[in-house]
C-alpha cells in the first residue's frame, strides 16, 4: 500500500510535534508500507531523496503559517497521482478535500491537531479559516484522527462524526546525567529548580507561570524557548531577565544537553491550554517528573487526572508552597507507568497501521 504523510515540516525530524510523529511512523512501518513524505525545502539545508526507508518530496514553500495552505493543497494534490492512502496532519489544506474527492476514491485520513482556531496569536479571518477548515475535514475525511480524548469527544459534539483516539509516543526521550561541562555553563543545575520548555505564546501560560515564580526563594525557575520571535516573549523576557531565581534561555538545539536539563529538573511545569496531547507533556511523563500543570481538560486527559493542577498564579504559588517531595516522587512513578503503557511509538505506529 502506497500512502502520503502530509503537513509536516519534513524529515529528519528537528523540531516540532508532526515531524516527530512523522518520524516514528516511518521507522516503525517503514517496512510495511510504501510511504512518502512531504517535506518543506524551506526547512533544511540539504534535500534528500529517502529517510527510514521512505521516499522524501520536498515542497518550495514553509509548512507553517499562511503558506501551509498551498503547502498542503500542492502536496494533497501531487500525492493523488500515486497514493492509495493520505495521511493529513493538520487541517491548513482540508478545504479542498470535497473537490479531489468527486474524481478519485483514495482514502483521506486527517489528524486535526487541537483546536488551532482558538488560538490567540491568529487574527479574526484566519480563526474563521482555520473553523472552517477543521468543518470540511471532519465532515469529509474518511477517518478523523483526535491526539486527546477531549478532542475525540468535541468532534463527536461539533459534528456528529466518531474519531479515532491516537495519542503520541514518548519513549525517544530519555533520562541524561549530567556532565561537568553542562552544570558549569548552567549554574542553576546545582540545585533543585522548576523547569518549561515551550514556544512562547500566551496559550502557553508563560506570563501566568513566571509571576507565580518572581517572588520565589525555594526553588528557581528555568524556561528555554524562543523569546524573540513576538512582542510577547520580547517583552516577557525584558520584564523578567534581571529576577535571580528566573532563568530565561533562548533554544537549545542540542538535543544532549536539553534532555540532560529536563529530565533532571526537581518539578516540570506545564503551562499549555490550547491543543490536545501535547507532546512535551507526554516526554515529561515519561521521564519519570513530577507534573505541575495547567488545569485544562486536555491536561487532565492526558495525565490521567495523576499531575497537580493550577488555574491561576494564586493555586501555582499555592502548590509550589506547600507540595511535599514525597507527593513528587509518588507523582512521577505514577506518570513513569501510565506513559510507558499508552505514550509508545510501537502502539502508536500501529494504530496508524491499522487505519492505513
Amino acid at each position: 500500500m502506497k500512502v502520503a504523510i502530509i503537513g509536516s515540516a519534513g524529515i529528519p525530524a528537528k523540531y516540532g510535534g508532526f515531524e516527530t510523529l512523522t518520524e516514528y511512523l516511518t521507522k516503525y512501518l517503514g517496512d510495511k508500507f510504501d510511504i512518502t513524505v512531504y517535506c518543506s525545502s524551506k526547512n533544511t539545508q540539504k534535500k534528500i531523496p529517502s529517510h527510514n526507508k521512505s521516499k522524501l518530496f520536498y515542497i518550495p514553500l514553509n509548512a507553517n503559517g499562511i503558506q501551509s495552505i498551498p503547502y498542503d493543497i500542492i502536496s494533497i494534490f501531487h500525492a493523488l497521482l500515486f497514493s492509495d492512502t493520505l495521511l493529513i496532519l493538520g487541517v491548513s489544506g482540508c478545504i479542498t478535500i470535497p473537490f479531489f474527492k468527486l474524481f478519485t476514491k483514495k482514502r483521506f485520513l486527517v489528524n486535526i491537531d487541537g483546536l488551532e482556531w482558538k488560538r490567540a496569536k491568529w487574527n479574526k479571518y484566519a480563526k474563521w479559516f482555520l473553523k472552517y477548515s477543521e468543518k470540511i475535514a471532519c465532515l469529509h475525511a474518511d477517518e478523523i484522527i483526535a491526539d486527546n480524548k477531549v478532542i475525540q469527544q468535541y468532534v463527536k459534539e461539533e459534528y456528529g462524526k466518531d474519531a479515532h483516539l491516537i495519542t503520541y509516543g514518548a519513549d525517544h526521550s530519555f533520562p541524561e546525567k549530567l556532565n561537568q561541562e553542562t552544570i558549569e555553563q548552567y549554574s542553576f543545575l546545582k540545585e533543585n529548580y522548576a523547569f518549561k520548555v515551550c514556544r512562547i505564546e500566551p496559550e502557553n501560560n508563560i506570563h501566568l507561570i513566571l509571576e507565580a515564580f518572581k517572588d520565589q526563594k525555594n526553588i528557581p525557575l528555568v524556561i528555554i524557548g524562543n523569546w524573540n520571535n513576538s512582542a510577547y516573549g520580547v517583552k516577557l523576557l525584558e520584564k523578567y531577565r534581571n529576577i535571580n531565581n528566573i532563568h530565561l534561555i533562548q533554544p537549545i538545539y542540542d538535543q544532549k544537553i536539553l534532555n540532560q536539563i529536563r529530565s533532571n529538573c526537581y518539578i516540570y511545569i506545564h503551562g499549555h491550554s490550547a491543543g490536545g496531547t501535547n507532546p512535551s507533556l507526554v516526554e515529561a511523563m515519561y521521564l519519570s517528573l513530577p507534573i505541575l500543570a495547567f488545569g485544562v481538560n486536555y491536561n487532565k486527559e492526558t495525565t490521567f487526572l495523576q499531575a497537580k493542577y493550577f488555574d491561576t498564579q494564586e493555586e501555582l504559588v499555592q502548590l509550589l508552597n506547600s507540595i511535599e517531595s514525597s507527593d513528587l516522587e509518588k507523582m512521577a512513578q505514577i506518570n513513569s507507568h501510565y506513559s510507558k503503557k499508552y505514550y509508545t511509538w510501537n502502539k502508536i505506529s500501529n494504530d496508524y497501521a491499522s487505519l492505513f
